[in-house]
């Protein structure tokens, strides 16, 4: 006979998290960036392992543990196909001269001076159009990193710059799904919760503009007009540099802002870039290819969309510029995404994340310490799970009722979770997030983070709301009056 279940008690539930934590700054510590090149999962799945064991001991079968298992993990599937999807674009979009094109009218057009700002402002619009940070940064942000090596530029501030901007067109963008995905669960409108937004995205996005202004003032660049202009002629030299290589991503851009999925829209660019690589650079891929027959070009394409592509220039920096891509490229992503969502199953389905959480309600008193708890549980949830989803779901549905008790529109609430969950998910280096952003832009969310100062200006906006009653709105009578069922809130 099966022994009967048992709420985890707070000190069970802190164990594995503890755990977690320890274990991952070790692996830090010791491996420094190869940290998330096998010992970050390893850690997770340790700590898994230990929230497994407390569970059995609270009367939970493996049966139990390993559905919920598998429930966790297909929750991050699609993410896993687009992230291998993306993969294989970067690996065509490199081999048909699109990034290499992108690279080079970049280097045309951007001064070092100007570049972070512009690459903030570049990428909030190219999101806002689109409704999609991941595309952005795959796209747009691959290129920008590629122009900020030329430059001799910082590819952290970069990074940060990029995901700045590509996150505040995402929450400003009524195409994104995590901004439909707030309002929903939090009972309020989309357009209503994104002119809320805008009381924290636009200072926010100011105020990193700012920021990135005075770092390309203030920093220095090794780079140079001969330098540039020399990195110029060695894109054109390996690759057919034209307007025409813009194709793909203009159709890329617009399935996106079709509101077409994005794992169909990214393998048709996938494909476009393979296409393109056969039409406009077939002296790349004769150079690639055992042969100079139809059969021997398709064979490099599709091993490019397996494996990525490579160049040997001479130029070391340049060669690691314009190799990489593949789908295998992403398996180690693939990996990492696996093994956090194996840990927040298990912290899921044996109760222990449901108690920490509640354990927080009960420190809430007034409406800024409500909001600041709600922005601080999202964010523990990310890192707990490592899924922004489960970082808009969970608290939403933790917090929805204290926040209608207190009179407090639904807007406070969708925008709490977007400035916890959502913006803060590219920060933490095992959420999905910030190891797509890792896996594109080959940069560690360790070194970005600090530079990313939208992600953390908006948490921090939200939270200086609060405590000053500033933009804090409010249910009237009539409102309170209403039934809060709501088939949307109840996501």
């Amino acid at each position: 006979m099966s022994k009967p279940f048992k709420e985890p008690t707070y000190l069970q539930s802190l164990a594995p998290l503890v755990a977690l934590i320890i274990m991952l700054a070790s692996s830090v510590w010791l491996f420094g960036d190869d940290s998330s090149y096998g010992p970050n999962q390893i850690a997770l799945l340790i700590a898994a392992a230990i929230a497994t064991l407390i569970s059995f001991a609270n009367g939970l079968g493996w049966d139990q543990v390993q559905d919920g298992i598998t429930r966790g993990i297909s929750v991050a599937l699609g993410a896993i196909l687009i992230i291998l999807m993306v993969g294989a674009l970067i690996g065509t979009w490199l081999l048909g001269g699109i990034v290499p094109t992108l690279i080079y009218y970049g280097l045309e057009l951007l001064s070092p001076t100007w570049f972070y700002a512009a690459s903030c402002l570049i990428c909030a619009i190219v999101a806002l159009s689109i409704g999609s940070s991941w595309t952005t940064a795959a796209t747009i942000g691959v290129a920008l990193i590629g122009v900020a090596a030329g430059l001799d530029l910082s590819l952290a501030i970069t990074a940060g710059a990029v995901l700045s901007g590509a996150y505040f067109g995402d929450k400003m963008s009524p195409l994104s799904d995590t901004t439909n995905l707030a309002p929903a669960v939090s009972g309020t409108e989309l357009f209503a919760h994104i002119r809320y937004m805008t009381w924290v995205g636009v200072p926010a996005l100011a105020i990193a503009l700012i920021l990135y202004v005075f770092l390309g003032f203030t920093g220095s660049s090794d780079g140079d007009a001969d330098s540039l202009v020399m990195m110029q002629d060695q894109l054109q030299a390996l690759f057919n540099i034209n307007l025409l290589m813009m194709i793909p991503l203009v159709v890329l851009f617009g399935l996106a802002v079709a509101k077409q999925p994005a794992l169909p829209s990214i393998f048709i660019g996938a494909i476009l870039g393979a296409i393109w690589a056969i039409l406009f650079q077939p002296e790349r891929v004769a150079e690639l290819s055992a042969g100079e027959g139809w059969a021997d070009s398709l064979s490099v394409v599709w091993l490019t969309l397996a494996d990525g592509t490579s160049v040997s220039s001479g130029d070391d920096d340049l060669d690691s510029l314009l190799s990489g891509g593949g789908m295998s490229s992403m398996l180690n992503t693939v990996w990492l995404v696996i093994c956090a969502m194996t840990f927040g199953a298990v912290m899921e389905v044996s109760g222990m994340l449901r108690k920490l959480l509640n354990g927080v309600v009960g420190l809430v008193r007034g409406t800024a310490s409500l909001v600041t708890t709600t922005i601080l549980t999202a964010f523990g949830t990310n890192v707990l799970t490592a899924d922004q989803y489960i970082a808009i779901v969970l608290p939403g549905r933790l917090y929805r009722a204290e926040f209608r008790s207190r009179g407090l529109d639904p807007r406070v609430l969708s925008r709490s979770l977007e400035g916890g969950g959502t913006i803060t998910s590219p920060l933490i280096p095992w959420n999905t997030c910030g190891v797509f952003m890792f896996g594109v832009l080959g940069v560690s969310p360790l070194a970005y983070a600090p530079f990313a100062f939208f992600l953390l200006l908006v948490p921090l906006i939200g939270i200086l709301y609060a405590v000053l009653d500033f933009k804090i709105l409010r249910l009237d009578e009539d409102e309170m009056a209403k039934d809060e069922i709501s088939p949307a809130g109840a996501t």
